[in-house]
């Protein structure tokens, strides 16, 4: 299911949603100019869960000791929960993200506002991250792309626009129908499926069988539904 476009947001071009996009595709267009450097750009912002649980474990134990000064170093794996945010593997990877984000992300900012949506966004994915991490502790396999975080926009979209319409294109064989269907049942839908892969994969989270985390979305969508009314401070306005 494709979605295309949703009845919710009163206005599509919100300014953090769109800069988020913006930021996703340039970093995009900078990867394809690397050439053969975009595998070393990948291996130093890519989230990698064994590097990040081994930055926890030593953390942990230098706040136990009381230490103060704590190397950038040890620091530098915790950041590529965020930079992997901005890091995507291909054309369609960060095609098919940008368009939820669009299709979804206006409705939530309109709701929390520019300054809460950011923040939001940001926890939401790394709320995904730490949700990989959590299922594959030892992967060394590296974690890239939007889709964490935007899973916790779709969870606040869930909670937030229960009775939203989303305009979907649902292929069948080699015909194309267009569908109107309510968000909750796309939603659901949507977090079923990737609650269902996170099983069969089990622990095997962020291994790169089909190229998706699996648990980041399950994460991330979890994320949203429980943060999601907590920062919303706008009414939805009426849409026919």
């Amino acid at each position: 299911m494709i979605p295309l476009r949703d009845n919710a947001a009163p206005r599509r071009l919100t300014p953090i949603n769109t800069a988020l996009i913006a930021a996703n595709i340039a970093v995009f267009v900078y990867e394809l100019s690397l050439g053969a450097g975009v595998t070393a750009f990948v291996g130093r912002f890519a989230m990698a869960p064994a590097a990040v649980t081994r930055a926890l474990s030593a953390n942990a134990l230098t706040w136990q000791k009381l230490a103060v000064h704590r190397s950038i170093g040890a620091l530098a794996p915790l950041m590529t929960t965020v930079t992997s945010m901005f890091v995507h593997g291909g054309f369609w990877h960060v095609a098919g993200n940008m368009l939820y984000l669009f299709i979804f992300g206006a409705a939530v900012e309109n709701r929390m506002g520019a300054s809460r949506y950011i923040i939001f966004y940001l926890a939401a994915g790394i709320a995904a991250a730490l949700a990989t991490v959590w299922m594959a502790p030892e992967s060394r396999v590296p974690v890239i792309g939007a889709s964490g975080a935007i899973a916790g926009v779709l969870g606040a979209y869930f909670i937030l626009y229960p009775r939203g319409r989303i305009l979907t294109i649902i292929p069948i064989f080699i015909f194309v129908q267009f569908v109107e269907i309510p968000a909750v049942i796309y939603l659901m839908l949507w977090f079923a499926v990737q609650l269902y892969a996170g099983l069969e994969e089990g622990g095997r989270a962020a291994t790169m069988a089909g190229g998706v985390a699996w648990w980041a979305h399950v994460g991330g969508f979890m994320f949203g539904v429980a943060l999601g009314p907590m920062l919303a401070v706008n009414r939805p306005r009426r849409r026919r």
